[in-house]
């Protein structure tokens, strides 16, 4: 995620041939006006141009071509003496003034909106922090889509850190849509990044991401605040490699990539949601797996294999990612958004967050254990 420069007026555009329609209006009718007869009265449509010119210039900008095709119908009458040529005139001053007006309507909504989204991007920056592309000697790569084109955050969120405990990850998906989804993803992800250099287990720190979100709840103020939750997975890869060790608080299975051996990494025991464990009891379960040199992790929201294909279907991520386990990470995400795309035809309408982990150094040897 990269940060621009701070500007408090609208971002400036390239003038392309769009930019220049007002202007080729007042030719063509200027043309059309005298060269055709007298009683096309042609002229009576150049007000149009100025109306299109609020919806793209400025208001300096509006009022000169307004002035332009004023000086045009003053030309024309001068050569055809046409009729009605002051009902022309004052037609065409009240349309460019009040395309003036709405020009500067626009730029001070595009202003606002420029605002909206520089604070956005501040927002995206507290809660989806760049993960640098190498962590304890594995390659680490993001992708993030928000479902609003606008947005450029959403409910699902994910960090990555180097502890003393190894490097620690976490990707999850808040409940729900909107501000209050970001407000309980901004929580967790805040609380992550301060205790996993504290908590020693899994256990602990999958606690302390449950009651940050119970406190959010408690101080947000919303009338739902306090019925959000998350799904989430927390994974630990510990120094020296080798394994892995996984917290599913009811998310989506991470995917483990090995050639010839793609397939989802289930927990032995559900836990619960962060903010349910007091609802719906239970307690927190580790997993480890073991890991090979080469095994890639893919770790992602339900946006991912909730996506759906115009009849219904849901996208097939495991069978996609079956044939991608040699491909590297950051490839491997760019693939699988264009694939997504073709497969909704265009239409993703939910968040989307995916980690892709290499493991590079070498590591033990593979299988599954839980942890007691």
């Amino acid at each position: 995620m990269k940060h621009g420069r701070h500007r408090s007026g609208p971002p400036t555009k390239r003038r392309g041939p769009a930019q220049w329609s007002p202007l080729l209006l007042t030719v063509a009718l200027g043309v059309l006006a005298l060269s055709t007869p007298k009683d096309f009265a042609v002229s009576r449509l150049l007000p149009a141009a100025p109306a299109l010119a609020a919806s793209m210039w400025s208001v300096g900008a509006t009022l000169a071509l307004g002035a332009l095709n004023l000086g045009v119908v003053i030309v024309v009458q001068l050569v055809f003496d046409e009729p009605a040529t002051e009902f022309t005139a004052a037609a065409l001053v009240a349309v460019t003034a009040a395309a003036a007006y709405a020009a500067h309507v626009r730029l001070q909504r595009e202003r606002t909106l420029t605002q909206v989204r520089s604070v956005a991007d501040a927002a995206q920056a507290v809660v989806l922090r760049p993960v640098p592309s190498r962590l304890g000697g594995m390659g680490i790569d993001t992708f993030y889509l928000a479902a609003a084109e606008e947005a450029r955050i959403g409910g699902d969120f994910y960090a990555a850190v180097d502890t003393p405990y190894g490097v620690r990850l976490l990707i999850g998906d808040v409940r729900g849509k909107g501000l209050s989804a970001v407000g309980v993803a901004s929580a967790v992800t805040n609380s992550f990044r301060e205790a996993a250099y504290d908590e020693p287990d899994l256990v602990p720190l999958a606690r302390r991401l449950d009651a940050s979100v119970a406190r959010y709840g408690e101080t947000a103020g919303a009338p739902d605040a306090g019925e959000g939750f998350a799904t989430a997975v927390l994974a630990e890869f510990p120094p020296g490699g080798g394994r892995v060790r996984l917290v599913n608080c009811g998310h989506p299975s991470p995917l483990l990539m090995r050639r010839g051996d793609t397939r989802d990494l289930d927990p032995a025991a559900p836990s619960p949601p962060l903010n349910m464990a007091a609802l719906i009891g239970g307690g927190y379960t580790v997993d480890t797996v073991r890991l090979a040199p080469g095994d890639q992790l893919l770790f992602y929201t339900d946006g991912v294999t909730e996506t759906r294909d115009p009849t219904g279907r849901f996208f097939p991520l495991q069978e996609w990612a079956a044939g991608q386990e040699a491909v590297p990470g950051h490839r491997l995400l760019a693939l699988l958004h264009e694939r997504l795309l073709r497969f909704s035809g265009g239409g993703l309408d939910d968040d989307i967050a995916v980690i892709a982990v290499r493991c590079d150094a070498p590591l033990g040897s593979p299988g599954t254990t839980r942890q007691p």
